[in-house]
Formats: structure tokens, C-alpha cells, sequence
């Protein structure tokens, strides 16, 4: 059969939740990609969904014992090894959990601990259960050793609420898994720069300005960058999101603006794609006191000067050449695309990825426009390291004209 997925072996595991259902039609969008599909269902998702639906659609049994009579070998390890990209839909709170934890008391989850294919969750809970710190560390592991998320989306749920939780619908998990198959090493021998986190400016020995960044987006884009291909660098402040499992990230720890501008600016020459995800104070104290300032009048008054705009060198130092790529950040409180396209024009980048303040920083989702001086596409809340793929994708675009020109 033809299709981006042709000769691939896609293995779909169909997790305890009312998406279930939705997971028959994305078999059927995965074999009219040209995959062919194996099925897992867990004891769970059996309450919702039979295997005789999905033996029916892809031609094979759908396997849900460990302990499987008719089959001689481990059946796990062999459904782990012909698997070129494994589905995880509808990916439960329980599910992920036992994944991420290594715990492997059913086929689903042996097979997943067996597996070393592209592992894609689509999850699917109620919005209190997705937000729960339990659940925000399990997805934190999972994405760290590599695994892709597909949603949650808002939408209606069971209960009748309406909130981040919904499963994404299967046409967009299922175009997510092609484009995840086509591009698996698309970034093969590209070099990419990624600066990530505050910077902190010196006010004495232990005061200091500083901003409420995390670093979590920028190191999401090293790590989706890494996992296809790339060679990275990352330039960070003193960021509190725990940092990458890739031992292969080049990691420089920096504190202030300067620190900054003087790392980026020796290592621009040897960059292929740029992505200024920092957040870079743009004032520091103009002296800072040797020692702590005591406490003593009712007021302190700092004379502040205007640190330099990285991003603005970056774009006047590249000119006409276009090279490398460069990416821009923008955090605004309004009029996301207008101020995004005045940041093109006055720092001299390809693209600025625009987001509203209350939906950054700390958190694992966002809410982003990716602005382009021709298009403006808007990417609904979602976890952090799918958005990260979403900027390479557009970045890739830029470095695939800049060399059909060179």
C-alpha cells in the first residue's frame, strides 16, 4: 500500500479511557497513511472497545495478554522490535505513570520498556488529573527519554466539563505520526544555538534583577532538536527546569545579560539555526555594590542602563546573508502578531514566536503564534516539547531556502 507510512510497522497502544473509541478511527487514518498496524489494548480500554474492531480494520489480532498461549517467544520483545513508531492512544494517567516508572505488569507496558522506536502519547483525562503534579512529573520523564506528545486539546470531556484533557482528534495524531516518520533525522549534520532562561543582573553579592522564566521552552527545542539530528548548544541563565537527559547537548551556564551576548557571539559563526528563547533582562545596574546593601532609608533607588539586544546584533551581524536561521522570542501582554511583525522588522529575524505572559514561564504548556513575515499560525495550548517541534518545523523551512539559494 502506498503512503508516507508505507512499509512502516506503526504498533497502537489503546489505553483505559472513553477515547477509546477514537482510537478505531485513528488505526484507520494510520492504514490509510500505508502503516501497517498491530494493536494493543489493555484490560482497561477492553471496557470500552472490543479487539475484534480492530482485528477487523488492520487485519491482525488485537493482542492484550503478556502470557499469550499461542505465541511461542516473548511476545512483548517482538512487538517492541518490529514496531518502526509506537501509538499510545488514548495515553490514561495510569498508563503514562507505569511507563514513565518502568513498571511493566501488562503487554502494554513491557512492550513499552522493550521498546527503542519513537514512542508518540496522545493523552486523554480530565483537566485536574492532566494538571496534578504526579502527572506533570510522569509526562516530564517520559518527554525527557525522548517520547513525543500529541494534545491534550480543550474540549467538551465525559464529566461534561470543559477543559485541557480532551484527546486530540485521530486525524491530527495521525498526520502528527507521518510527520514524525518523515522527520525523524531531518536535522542530520544541522548546527543549532539555544539560549534558555532568565539572566539575572547583579544589584550586590546575593540581590539581583531577574524575570520569572523557567528555561523550560528552550531546553524543550535542545532536546527536539537533539532527537532529530541536530548538534546542540545551549547557551542558559540560571534556570530552574530540570535539565536534558541528552548527554550529547553542549550545555554553558551563564548568569548575566553580558554573559550572555559574549557566549552567543562566540559560537554564531559556527551556527546553522539560532533560537533566542532567552529572556534577557533588558536593564542591569549601572555599579553594583561590592557588598549587601543593609537596610537602612525607606527607599533605594537604582540607576539602571540598557543592557545589549542580543538579538538585534545578531540580525544586523547576518545582514543580507540569512545565515544561520534566526528565531525570536516575544513575551507581550496584547496584539501578539502586530508587536511579533514589528520584532521582525526592527531585529532583522525570520521568525518570532509570540505568546502571551500568562502562558509562559513556569508552566509545561503554552500557548503560541509562530510569526512569519507572511503567515501567522497559532498553536493552541499545548505541552511545550510538541510546540518545540512546531518551531523546528517552521525553522527548517528558512534553512531549506537558504541553501536552495546558496
Amino acid at each position: 500500500m502506498s503512503g508516507p507510512l508505507a512499509g512502516r510497522e506503526v504498533l497502537l497502544v489503546v489505553g483505559g479511557g472513553i477515547a477509546a473509541y477514537k482510537s478505531v478511527t485513528l488505526a484507520r487514518e494510520l492504514l490509510r497513511a500505508g502503516a501497517k498496524v498491530e494493536t494493543i489494548l489493555t484490560d482497561a480500554a477492553q471496557k470500552f472497545v472490543g479487539g475484534v474492531t480492530f482485528a477487523g480494520l488492520t487485519g491482525r489480532a488485537a493482542r492484550n495478554e503478556l502470557w499469550d498461549a499461542s505465541y511461542s517467544g516473548e511476545l512483548h520483545v517482538e512487538l517492541a522490535s518490529r514496531a518502526s513508531i509506537i501509538v499510545v492512544a488514548p495515553a490514561t494517567a495510569d498508563l503514562m505513570a507505569r511507563a514513565a516508572n518502568g513498571i511493566a505488569n501488562d503487554l502494554a507496558t513491557a512492550t513499552l520498556l522493550c521498546a527503542k522506536s519513537s514512542i508518540v502519547y496522545a493523552p486523554a483525562m480530565h483537566p485536574r488529573m492532566w494538571e496534578h503534579p504526579a502527572t506533570r512529573e510522569n509526562v516530564a520523564r517520559l518527554v525527557a527519554r525522548g517520547a513525543r506528545l500529541v494534545g491534550p486539546v480543550i474540549g467538551p470531556l465525559a464529566s461534561g466539563e470543559v477543559g485541557v484533557g480532551r484527546m486530540e482528534e485521530p486525524e491530527v495524531i495521525a498526520r502528527r505520526v507521518v510527520e514524525l516518520a518523515s522527520s525523524a533525522r531531518d536535522l542530520e549534520g544541522v548546527r543549532v544555538l539555544v539560549t534558555a532562561g532568565p539572566t539575572h543582573e547583579a544589584i550586590d553579592p546575593v540581590r539581583f534583577i531577574g524575570n520569572r522564566s523557567s528555561g523550560k521552552m528552550g531546553l524543550a527545542i535542545a532536546d527536539a532538536a537533539v532527537e532529530r539530528g541536530a548538534t546542540v548548544t545551549v547557551v542558559h541563565g540560571p534556570i530552574t527546569a530540570r535539565a536534558s537527559h541528552h548527554e550529547s547537548i553542549t550545555r554553558v551556564a551563564v548568569r548575566s545579560a553580558l554573559e550572555m551576548q559574549a557566549e552567543v557571539a562566540a559560537r554564531s559563526e559556527d551556527s546553522d539555526v539560532i533560537v533566542m528563547a532567552a529572556a534577557v533582562a533588558d536593564y542591569r545596574p549601572d555599579v553594583v555594590a561590592t557588598h549587601k546593601i543593609k537596610k537602612g532609608q525607606d527607599r533605594l533607588v537604582l540607576e539602571l542602563v540598557k543592557n545589549p539586544d542580543i538579538l538585534a546584533g545578531l540580525g544586523a551581524w547576518r545582514g543580507a546573508n540569512k545565515r544561520p536561521v534566526l528565531v525570536g522570542f516575544a513575551v507581550e501582554t496584547g496584539d501578539l502578531v502586530g508587536y511579533a511583525r514589528s520584532k521582525l522588522s526592527r531585529k532583522g529575524c525570520d521568525m518570532v514566536v509570540a505568546n502571551l505572559a500568562e502562558h509562559g514561564f513556569e508552566g509545561d504548556d503554552n500557548t503560541v503564534t509562530i510569526v512569519t513575515r507572511e503567515t501567522a499560525e497559532e498553536i493552541s495550548r499545548r505541552p511545550k516539547r510538541e510546540i518545540a517541534d512546531r518551531i523546528l518545523d517552521a525553522a527548517r523551512t528558512f534553512l531549506d531556502s537558504s541553501q536552495s539559494r546558496g
